[in-house]
């Protein structure tokens, strides 16, 4: 899996582990490495447990295994198919949570409701031209920890990227949508979050939810009067439900399906669904705040998160999906896993758009196959069967491990996969496994089998709360919706992020071959770096029983189901034997769930579960899971050591924890069900803390000896009004029972005892004596029930009853052995009676079988006497058989007598005879038995006497017939009856074999025949006299069919007449066959002599082919045709071998295969052995001549060639001699090889031919170069092609003299060629060095000497004119001077110190002009453009000052401040503020474009006046170039001095930097002033900051640190100007704005000395005050004077911050109702129908809901009064059967009051007289109206005599 191995802790054996820090993008720090030794690696556990103290502070670590371990993949990787998940791994940290936006939209509507007091219609919110979802809006800002954090993080483009519904957020965020989006949120949401913050924190609790549940309890109840109603289940089906108990169940939990414990059932606010508290994940301790809505409502099915399984893939199509997977993200390059990983995190993260991976994880290797070989699997052929058993077994085998000795899953029975059965994981690149920790807190062990590396993260177990406190707070939203997110395994969040919350992470890289631990509770998660596959598994060794307990524990909290019950386990590796390391951890888990149930135990006892009973025993208590424990309704954990169940709902069980959640039952209808008592769950601890059998039995034994603990004595609980101990209601029960045990026995009094004892039985060792009374009192109740059953049988039977009913004796012996009797049973003495009348019939019986004079009859008789008898005495049973049998033998003997019965076996007659001998009885039977066995032995003795010697056919034919009457099988007779049948059957077969023998085309079938004749005959035990004729049919039946095939296909002439002499000789030469044999015969022969002829005389082609055809007309195999095919064959086979030869030269053919003598000279030499007369023998002859004289021309040339090449002596004279003959022999060797090739032969000569011409060819032009002038190209070539000249003439003197030439003359050239292209690469002392090499070489080159010369010349002349040059002053060394002597010295000067002068002092100045082009801004480094950036920059300057010399001169200067120009034909305009002016032209475009107003405000004094922070990037004064740093340019200043040479740019430099600090000064003068300033008045630093401004768009550089501080003097002075807005405007500003303003002046460190920091911190003091108050007030049910409310509301008014909820609240508090004066207290009120005025019920004596209700002050208006109290309208109260009705909320009355759809002419003239009033007013006059109304109206309230008027 990958390709390298890195180490980044190296461990050999056990040594120290050291951490190296992972030099990566995220900086995560590697886990140890280890390397154990082949010793260490034969156990893992012992291995881990030695690790485990280092590594487990990692949570993980990497185990590389020896070179030996290598086992073979076991799968088959061709037919391996298997399931996928798709992945989308852009969503594993960057998605929101899945939230439902009815959900939402309907809390949002409610909370709306809350603000505005009425329902508002929500707005459509648009983003970006969509609908926004403001629910995935909420829950992304919700994500970055709320609209406060989003701000200071400027996270909005995170936000962005989650509420995009399309494109997963792809695509740049521009800053505009970024404050759109926050504006959107401030504008909608920023309040809700406050509400939502505000019911999360606790804040506002109330009762809303309880009572909502009791009054949907009520109304439910109210609509169904019938005693039967039905309810829907899930499924939304109807389901019946008897409510013939008290409780009616309106509602059912979607958890436990119970519908009892209304109280603390919640309804969901959507669906109207319901949870019990108890029965959420994770459960709810106190009913949530607000409106609370269920899980599926939360979350979306459109939006939830998962990874959705994909389809089946074989290994090749997964390995070609990886492979493009990998393609798109990586390319062909190859990349780092640094890089990889900064890649992976990036698409986690949501930056680099979508991606979907697919992961076959979870591949059950029980169904699919594993990597590892097992026992039951198929070896493949290719792997040695030794490896194979050895990996088999191997216990790093990951089938085996989790078995091993010393794993606590080694007492599972049955296979759990993913944890006792290994899972397989397929892997792509990116694919991923999310956060999480194993099942049950289990290790885990995953091995590498091939592929790419695995990258994994661990957190070690012990910072697991604190990353899960990291994990909630970094993903609030996922949370919320989902609490038990880290067990959905979906999750991704980057280590880095880990890391800044200092929670320790670690990393490792996993190779092929590796195997990686993780630690119990270790959160670890990862991904892969490419295909790869891999397989894990859990394992568990002692110390994880600790850790076991804690994951058992979570399950329960959580509601999640277990995989295994963790109790069973502890109690079954407790029973079983184990080693010394887990003991310790085995006795605390055992003493901590004894602990455990010991308190619930007795806590359940105290509330009255006194009825227990022992759960039933399973049938293989030393394994784990060999049954199905029921689980608990309500946490989902299996009951293995206790549960709780009541008789209402027998099949429904809970734990002891959740007992109160079972039913509403009284405690003592429910039952307690265990399995082991405490006493012996104690027994287990004390097995645990003694390993040794014996220590263990005496600990035990002394134990039982202690004292009852004193536990029992102070468990108390109240029985009958008094306090009673465990410990004395245990012996007032052991002092009752002693008593019932004295007394009669009575079933009842026991079983009454018994019941009671239930409550004792689950106890400690100090109820032994209970337990061991109840023992004694069950066996003592079995003993009393068995007797009296026995009596009353035995006293009942009858003969109609069947005998199976009947009372054993064994069975009464048995209960009559215990002495003393359990209890006293009055029928004990009767059924001893019973017993001995029994025991008599026995004996007789046994009388009867043991005499021989018994008859029949009196054995008859004694048993019909004993099936009369009520108790059933096993001796009747044998009397019974003895009478069967007797029966069964008579009638035997009498069907072989008469022969009626088919034939017996003579062992039957002598077992008969044994019979009759045993019985002793004489019958008339026992003659006809003897008779008959003495004829069956006369039989015997004759057949054996025959078998002894040789039988013949007749004698066995006789003795058969004398005995074929008798009916008895004797094996002897029977055998020679079979040999007389085989005789007459072999006769039979052998006559109609020979019927037409001769006349038969299946020669070979008779054959077959004959021999089957012939074995059988010898196997047959009688003499048959056709045997010997069977041996002379055989002889010709092999003839007849050699005959046949001849005539069948073509035989050899031998075998013919073979054939033919064999059919002489056995006399059948006259059949058919033989005769037309012999004509093929004869025309064979004549064929044979005419072929030896042809053969003998060289014969032409056609008479071999006359004679071949001829032969075919024979059908037989002839000798002599062989030969001749051969010598024909043969012939054409040369013939086609010389064509090659014999076809003519053409140059179509030029290009084929050459030609080889050899193979000529053996054509020519086969040709003298040919049979047959061929004219192209002589043709190849003569080519063969021919080749032999083209050798001979060739042998010539070549030795003249050598003659020239290794001619030593070169002179000058005598080399255009050597040059004259070299050029003559390339003339003739071309002739020669053009003949040798057009020849197509193979020649050896040829190639030295082609070497030699090529080596003189080179010499002739090497000669060409002595007196003309050669480039460097011709050069090179020659040099070029010496190399590739043939090796063989590498010796010769000639071609060693002209190769050193050639090497001179390359090396000047050279030399010649860098000096004259510039390059600088030769020096003087390499030409002068050339000319002195010459001397040593034979041949000269006079053209090259005399350039080489003149170079040399030149050089030293230009080496003068530099040394003047550096001997100027300084002014007269100008730049251009400096470049005319390097263009010069570039083609005429080496390379040399002074033109590395030249060059140095030019690149210098050349790199300073870059880098200051750079910093100005200018696109060309020459002189020009640089001097004009300068001069730019220098004209911003003096603008610059010019503006700042407005702060002392302030005169109106009629020229453009913009361009500094007073041009009189340009229009331009002045500022009214700043009074400066500027030309239409100089503004921005547009505005230039438009009509000039009457008063112009330029953008610098509209920006400062505005309060506005952002600047204008369009401004009429911005400079228009770059603008470098002051640093940079007094930088620039100081470099241009130190160049030798005079540079024009120094004088203007230096004048920047001087006008640039005169500027920074003024600047600095400006901000000071402004950052000092704490006063009231804005005005002056407004100006002051508006000149600063315009003289920093001017100018042409800027100062980083002088920038920072105008940007905060300009923001301080900006946040003036918003806080005089904000109180200056005509709406007041909120609280919320001025808790923004102060937290903006904090970010600005604005002086809390400031005049306005002072002024809001005060009024935000006082405003909080008045609404702590104002709340207050609101809540205190009308305990403050109205009067006094009012002035709260008028001052509240008077604020001058605006409190709208706050006064809402206060307006509702003043609104006075009912006749007793008092604001809206939640009692229950009604309506009149006339006045629309609300009356308390029970200020009116009301108590049902009427029809129509006038109230008293209505009433005398009101006609027909009597039929106005019908009981209808729900809607008027929610009260039910006496219940308290419900009020409506004051909004609710408020909109029903002003409302009404029953408005009469007095409400017209109400409103007309309110319309008079208002604000406070209007307050007093609606509290007021009602006293005036009562004073008008006081004689009309006769009927109001019971309250008290006002």
């Amino acid at each position: 899996m990958g390709k390298g191995r890195p180490r980044a802790v190296e461990k050999l054996g056990l040594g120290q582990a050291t951490t190296v820090p992972f030099n990566g993008s995220l900086n995560v720090p590697q886990a140890p490495v280890y390397y154990p030794t082949e010793e260490e690696f034969r156990d893992p556990l012992e291995f881990i447990y030695k690790i485990r103290e280092e590594a487990e502070v990692y949570g993980i670590c990497r185990i590389v295994p020896p070179k030996s371990w290598n086992p073979t993949f076991a799968l088959k990787l061709d037919t391996f198919e298997f399931p996928t998940k798709t992945q989308a791994i852009h969503q594993l940290q960057a998605r929101v949570a899945s939230c439902d936006g009815k959900t939402f939209g309907l809390e949002y509507g409610r909370f709306l409701e809350g603000q505005y007091g009425r329902k508002v219609k929500r707005k459509k919110v648009v983003f970006e031209g969509e609908d926004l979802d403001l629910c995935r809006f909420f829950n992304a800002v919700k994500r970055f920890g709320g609209y406060d954090k989003v701000v200071e993080g400027k996270k909005w483009g995170e936000v962005a990227r989650f509420v995009r519904s399309t494109g997963g957020g792809k695509g740049k965020i521009s800053e505009c949508a970024k404050h759109v989006l926050s504006q959107l949120y401030l504008e909608h949401l920023y309040d809700y979050e406050s509400y939502y913050n505000k019911l999360n924190d606790g804040k506002g609790r109330n009762h809303k939810k309880s009572s909502q549940v009791v009054e949907r309890k009520t109304d439910r109840a109210s609509d169904s009067p019938c005693g039967r109603k039905r309810r829907k289940s899930n499924s939304g089906a109807s389901v019946e439900v008897n409510h013939t108990l008290e409780e009616r169940f309106d509602q059912i939990c979607e958890q436990c399906k119970s519908g009892l414990h209304a109280e603390v059932m919640l309804l969901c606010d959507r669906c109207n669904k319901g949870w019990h508290m108890y029965c959420l994940s994770p459960p709810l301790e106190a009913i949530p705040p607000g409106n609370w809505y269920c899980f599926e409502c939360l979350n979306s099915d459109k939006d939830s998160f998962g990874f959705v399984p994909g389809r089946r893939f074989s290994l090749e199509s997964f390995r070609k999906v990886a492979d493009r997977t990998k393609k798109k993200w990586l390319g062909a390059s190859s990349f780092s896993h640094v890089q990889i990983e900064k890649k992976f995190w990036e698409i986690v993260e949501g930056s680099l758009g979508e991606v979907e991976v697919k992961y076959g994880s979870d591949i059950d290797t029980s169904i699919y196959g594993s990597g590892f070989p097992r026992v039951n699997d198929q070896r493949p052929e290719s792997i040695d069967p030794a490896v194979w058993d050895e990996y088999c077994a191997s216990p790093w085998n990951l089938n085996n491990l989790p078995k091993l000795k010393g794993s606590m899953l080694r007492a599972v029975h049955h296979n759990i996969a993913g944890v006792m059965v290994p899972w397989l994981y397929m892997g792509m690149l990116f694919s991923a496994f999310c956060w999480h920790f194993e099942d049950h807190c289990f290790y885990s062990m995953n091995y590498h089998h091939w592929g790419e590396p695995k990258l994994w993260y661990s957190v070690p177990g012990s910072k697991a709360s604190a990353f899960e406190k990291v994990m909630r707070s970094c993903l609030p939203d996922l949370f919320d919706a989902q609490p038990d997110l880290l067990f959905q395994l979906v999750t991704m969040l980057n280590p880095s992020v880990l890391l800044q919350n200092k929670i320790p992470v670690y990393s490792v890289i996993q190779e092929p071959g590796n195997f990686v631990i993780t630690f119990p509770r270790s959160y670890h998660s990862g991904f892969n770096l490419g295909l790869n596959c891999a397989e894990a598994v859990n394992f568990a060794p002692a110390d994880w029983l600790p850790h076991g307990g804690f994951g058992a524990e979570l399950y329960q909290l959580y509601r999640k189901a277990a995989v295994l019950s963790h109790e069973e386990l502890l109690c079954v590796v407790a029973k079983n034997s184990c080693n010394s390391k887990a003991l310790p951890y085995l006795k605390k888990e055992l003493l901590r769930i004894y602990s455990k149930e010991k308190t619930w135990r007795e806590r359940l006892w105290k509330k009255g579960i006194v009825r227990s009973s022992v759960m039933p025993h399973r049938k293989h208590p030393e394994h784990v899971g060999t049954e199905e424990d029921p689980t608990c309704i309500i946490c989902q954990q299996y009951l293995y050591l206790s549960a709780i169940v009541c008789r209402c709902r027998r099949s429904k069980k809970v734990c002891l924890e959740h007992w109160e959640h079972l039913c509403e039952c009284n405690p003592r209808k429910r039952h307690l069900l265990f399995r082991h008592s405490l006493a012996e769950l104690n027994q287990l601890v004390v097995m645990a803390e003694n390993s040794d059998d014996c220590c263990a039995s005496e600990s035990r034994s002394r134990r039982r000896h202690q004292p009852c603990s004193s536990d029992s004595v102070f468990l108390t609980k109240k029985v009958n009004g008094k306090k009673v101990t465990f410990a004395q209601v245990a012996e007032e029960w052991l002092l009752s029972s002693c008593k019932i045990t004295q007394l009669p026995f009575s079933g009842d009094a026991y079983d009454k005892a018994l019941r009671k004892a239930e409550q004792f039985i689950w106890a400690g060792e100090d109820m032994d004596p209970v337990r061991d009374m109840v023992k004694n009192m069950v066996d003592a109740k079995n003993w009393g029930e068995s007797v009296e059953k026995c009596v009353l049988r035995i006293e009942s039977w009858s003969l109609e009853v069947a005998n199976e009913d009947k009372v054993h004796l064994d069975h009464i012996t048995t209960l009559l052995r215990r002495d003393p009797a359990p209890c006293d049973v009055p029928g004990h003495l009767k059924l001893k009676e019973h017993a001995e009348a029994a025991m008599a019939m026995a004996k007789e019986i046994q009388d009867a079988l043991s005499k021989a004079s018994t008859s029949m009859s009196e054995m008859e008789d004694l048993d019909a006497r004993a099936l009369n008898f009520p108790i059933h005495v096993k001796e009747s049973e044998e009397l019974q058989g003895k009478i069967s049998s007797l029966k069964l033998w008579i009638d035997t003997v009498r069907k072989c007598s008469n022969g009626i019965s088919p034939a017996i076996d003579i062992s039957i007659l002598y077992r008969l005879r044994i019979e009759m001998q045993e019985c002793h009885l004489h019958l008339p039977e026992s003659e006809m038995l003897l008779q008959l066995i003495g004829r069956a032995e006369l039989c015997q003795t004759r057949c054996r006497e025959l078998l002894k010697r040789c039988i013949s056919l007749k004698e066995l034919k006789e003795l058969i017939h004398d005995f074929e009457s008798l009916m008895i099988n004797i094996s002897e007779l029977e055998l020679l009856r079979q040999c007389y049948s085989d005789a007459l059957s072999w006769v039979s077969r052998f006559n109609r074999t020979l019927e037409n023998v001769q006349d038969r085309e299946d020669q070979e079938n008779i054959i077959d025949e004959l021999k089957c004749l012939q074995k059988g005959g010898a196997l047959l035990k009688v003499q048959v006299d056709e045997l010997s004729l069977v041996e002379v049919e055989l002889r010709k039946a092999y003839c007849r069919d050699k005959a046949l095939k001849a005539q069948a296909s073509k035989m050899p002439l031998d075998f013919i007449e073979q054939v033919l002499s064999e059919a002489d000789e056995l006399q059948i030469e006259k059949e058919k066959h033989f005769e037309s044999l012999s004509e093929v015969c004869c025309a064979s022969l004549n064929w044979e002599n005419h072929a030896k002829q042809i053969l003998a005389a060289e014969a032409s082609m056609a008479d071999f082919e006359d004679a071949i055809r001829s032969a075919a007309d024979i059908f037989a195999t002839l000798p002599s045709f062989s030969a001749l095919v051969d010598a024909i064959t043969t012939a054409k086979m040369w013939l086609e071998k010389s064509l090659p030869y014999l076809r003519k030269d053409d140059h179509s053919t030029s290009s084929s295969k050459l030609l080889c003598l050899d193979s000529l000279k053996e054509q020519v030499s086969v040709s003298k052995l040919l049979k047959v007369h061929l004219d192209e023998k002589m043709m190849i002859q003569t080519i063969l001549t021919n080749l032999e004289e083209w050798k001979h021309d060739a042998g010539s040339c070549l030795e003249d060639a050598d003659k020239i090449l290794n001619f030593d002596s070169i002179e000058d004279q005598m080399s255009s001699d050597v040059a004259f003959r070299i050029k003559e022999l390339v003339t003739e060797m071309e002739r020669v090889i053009a003949a040798g090739l057009s020849l197509r032969f193979d020649f050896p000569e040829l190639p030295m031919l082609q070497n030699s011409y090529s080596v003189l060819h080179w010499c002739s032009r090497v000669f060409s170069f002595q007196y003309i002038a050669a480039s460097i190209e011709e050069v090179n070539g020659l040099s070029t092609e010496a190399k590739g000249l043939p090796m063989a003439y590498g010796a010769s003197s000639l071609l060693t003299s002209l190769i050193s030439g050639v090497t001179w003359l390359n090396k000047a050239s050279e030399v010649l060629f860098l000096l004259r292209s510039g390059r600088r690469l030769s020096q003087l002392s390499d030409a002068e060095g050339l000319l002195l090499e010459l001397q040593n070489i034979k041949v000269q080159f006079p053209a090259m000497v005399g350039q080489l010369k003149d170079s040399i010349a030149k050089h030293k002349a230009w080496q003068d004119k530099v040394q003047s040059f550096l001997c100027l002053n300084e002014e007269e060394q100008s730049h251009s001077s400096l470049l005319q002597l390097k263009e010069l010295g570039i083609t005429n000067a080496f390379n040399c110190p002074e033109m590395d002068k030249v060059m140095s002092e030019i690149e210098s100045v050349e790199n300073w002009r870059a880098r200051c082009c750079q910093d100005v801004g200018s696109s060309d480094s020459g002189t020009y453009s640089l001097s004009t950036s300068l001069v730019k920059i220098k004209q911003s300057l003096h603008r610059s000052m010019y503006i700042y010399e407005k702060l002392k001169c302030c005169k109106i200067r009629y020229f453009c401040i913009g361009c500094s120009m007073d041009s009189d034909d340009q229009e331009y305009i002045t500022c009214s503020s700043c009074k400066d002016c500027y030309h239409l032209k100089c503004l921005v475009p547009t505005f230039a474009n438009t009509k000039v107003s009457k008063e112009y405000i330029c953008p610098y004094c509209l920006l400062v006046e505005s309060g506005s922070i952002c600047r204008s990037g369009d401004s009429p004064l911005k400079y228009s170039g770059k603008r470098p740093e002051l640093k940079k340019l007094i930088e620039m200043s100081s470099a241009v001095k130190k160049f030798r040479v005079w540079l024009e740019e120094r004088e203007i430099l230096q004048e920047i930097v001087d006008q640039a600090l005169a500027c920074r000064d003024c600047l600095d003068g400006i901000v000071d002033s402004a950052l000092s300033y704490l006063g009231e008045d804005v005005s002056s630093i407004a100006s002051r900051l508006t000149i600063a401004l315009k003289a920093l768009d001017v100018v042409g550089f800027h100062d980083p640190l002088a920038g920072h501080k105008f940007d905060l003097a300009l923001a301080r002075h900006s946040w003036r100007v918003r806080v005089i807005k904000l109180f200056e405007s005509s709406t007041k500003p909120v609280i919320q704005q001025i808790q923004r303003h102060l937290k903006e002046a904090s970010t600005i460190k604005v002086p809390s000395e400031d005049h306005y920091m002072i002024m809001l911190l005060e009024i935000k003091q006082t405003g909080m005050q008045w609404a702590e108050t104002a709340k207050k007030v609101a809540a205190d049910n009308g305990e403050l004077e109205l009067e006094q409310v009012f002035e709260l509301i008028e001052a509240g008014e008077k604020l001058p911050i605006r409190f709208t909820k706050e006064l809402k609240l206060l307006q509702d508090r003043s609104m006075l109702y009912c006749i007793c004066r008092k604001p809206y207290d939640q009692r229950a009120m009604i309506a009149c129908d006339k006045c629309d005025e609300w009356y308390h019920f029970d200020c009116i004596n009301l108590v049902t809901v009427p029809k129509v209700y006038i109230c008293p002050a209505c009433e005398p208006f009101i006609q027909g009064k009597a039929d106005l109290m019908e009981l209808v309208k729900p809607d008027r109260s929610a009260g039910k059967d006496g219940g308290e009705p419900q009020t409506p909320s004051p909004r609710n009355m408020a909109s029903s009051r002003w409302k009404s759809k029953k408005a009469k002419a007095c409400s017209a003239d109400r409103s007309s007289s309110e319309d008079g009033f208002s604000g406070i007013d209007g307050l007093f006059w609606r509290s007021r109206k009602p006293f005036r109304r009562t004073a008008k109206k006081r004689a009309d309230l006769g009927t109001l005599t019971l309250f008290p008027l006002l």
